[in-house]
């Protein structure tokens, strides 16, 4: 399908426009720098309109009408000059029922859309977030994260003020939802983006902190509550410029890498094992592990320490499949193959010195 994006730079406009391309669409792109000429001929050429143009924060009061009032106008005018019924979704804004100037502006163009009688969609949204949104614009959400991962400070005037906020790939994909329908018919109410999330001003500023000292000082990734944090966890590492590296540890047997730690999904590694390495030798009393071969050849080995009951597993790389540490087992891995081996180690909690239980044993009984 051939799709119409203005305002193809913007915030939301880019992610849409990658969106709409990955799902195969042909994406017109209209923003500052695009001629009348141009938008003539893609509106000649398509078959919906994602209308994302707009002001919001202009030099006076002019430019709101101008931008959001006017251009509305003239896109709904050139499709009706071609003379086909091109369905169009506009983003709308939640300010629209709010008695300002760009929420007048806004609300002018929705009422010109309804008017128009083409198939039209107008979702009002609320405050967006999302990674590459620009900071110390118009998006509190984009200068915290910024500001917080840079160090710089951050002014809150209210810490209970609570913001509305729609997430920008739900709003994709809400958008895509609709032009992927089978029917285009439009709608005659204002329609919203679900879910909303609501946060207050101190919440959010205190939970891109606490990512930060998690990184940074703890090393490991933040414990995730719900969506909405997942959703601003992804933003903020947008904004982080630093790779955060965990430990790694190097001798002549191997080596081994921490590659995530979380406290709530515990702890993943990799290790490097040389051809004829035997690594291991303790059990866990409560701790579970699962150990999965990438490249090489190993043998896993587990002794059960009250019945002496022992499991192998023989692994392969090319053909990898999990093993399942088992509680109780004292257990061992060596490389029997060629090449140094790499096995992919979960264990459900972050290694703490204070509360190891790990205890050495042999798993081969001497």
């Amino acid at each position: 399908m051939n799709i119409l994006v203005t305002g193809s730079n913007g915030f939301i406009g880019r992610h849409m426009s990658l969106h709409l391309s990955r799902e195969g669409h042909n994406v017109f792109k209209y923003d500052l720098g695009s001629t009348e000429e141009e938008l003539k001929e893609y509106i000649s050429k398509c078959d919906f309109v994602i209308h994302l143009a707009g002001i919001n924060r202009p030099l006076t009061k002019e430019e709101f009408y101008d931008g959001n009032t006017n251009f509305t106008k003239k896109v709904v005018d050139l499709i009706k000059e071609s003379k086909r019924n091109i369905p169009i979704i506009i983003s709308s804004s939640t300010q629209a029922s709010l008695d300002n100037d760009y929420g007048k502006s806004k609300k002018l163009a929705e009422d010109y859309l309804f008017s128009s009688g083409l198939p039209v969609y107008v979702y009002r949204l609320h405050n967006v977030f999302g990674k590459w949104i620009k900071p110390n614009y118009n998006s509190a959400a984009g200068t915290f994260c910024y500001n917080i991962a840079n160090n710089l400070p951050i002014e809150i005037r209210d810490r209970e003020y609570v913001v509305h906020y729609n997430y920008i790939d739900d709003i994709c994909d809400e958008f895509i939802r609709v032009i992927n329908s089978k029917e285009h018919n439009g709608s005659k109410d204002i329609l919203y983006v679900n879910p909303i999330y609501d946060c207050s001003l101190g919440k959010l500023a205190d939970l891109l902190y606490y990512f930060k000292s998690e990184i940074e000082s703890e090393r490991h990734l933040p414990l995730i509550h719900n969506e909405f944090e997942l959703k601003l966890f992804k933003m903020f590492c947008d904004y982080l410029s630093e790779v955060h590296e965990f430990n790694f540890a190097r001798d002549n047997r191997g080596s081994f890498e921490e590659l995530y730690k979380s406290k709530k999904w515990g702890q993943i590694s990799d290790n490097v094992s040389f051809p004829g390495i035997t690594k291991g030798g303790h059990y866990h009393t409560y701790k579970k592990e699962i150990f999965y071969t990438v490249i090489g050849e190993c043998e896993i080995i587990q002794r059960d320490i009250n019945t002496d009951e022992v499991i192998v597993n023989k692994v392969n790389g090319n053909n990898p499949h999990p093993v399942d540490i088992r509680v109780g087992y004292t257990h061992q891995i060596t490389n029997i193959g060629k090449i140094n081996s790499h096995t992919i180690m979960w264990i459900s909690e972050i290694y703490n010195p204070n509360t190891h239980d790990t205890y050495k044993e042999e798993v081969i009984k001497k």
